[in-house]
């Protein structure tokens, strides 16, 4: 496999993880998503770690934050909103009884 896939792979699973956990925490704190998005920062950490035959410009933490940003916000935000909205229960709330959705599901 090419070094640029097994970073893009690294880079799509740490944002999964961090849209999971962003996801659960945002139920009950506030800043729940900034957890999440501290992943971001260890993430160059983790790549280097796993990664061994890094091109010369890619040993740069720099870099490659740069380089696996857009993977990782994709799927960091996609598991965020995944979470949040299946562990959250949403019900409708009728402003009006004459309103065509209260009409719907309880007349």
């Amino acid at each position: 496999m090419r070094t640029e896939n097994k970073i893009a792979l690294i880079f799509y699973g740490i944002g999964a993880l961090g849209g999971a956990i962003s996801g659960v925490l945002s139920l009950s704190a506030n800043l729940g998503y900034v957890a999440g998005l501290l992943l971001y920062l260890v993430a160059p950490k983790i790549v280097m770690v796993v990664v061994k035959d890094l091109p010369e410009e890619l040993r740069d933490e720099r870099a490659l934050l740069r380089k696996g940003f857009w993977s990782f916000m994709l799927f960091w935000l996609y598991f965020t909103i995944l979470f949040y909205n299946a562990l959250n229960p949403q019900s409708p709330i009728f402003y009006s009884n004459r309103s065509l959705l209260y009409n719907m599901t309880l007349g």
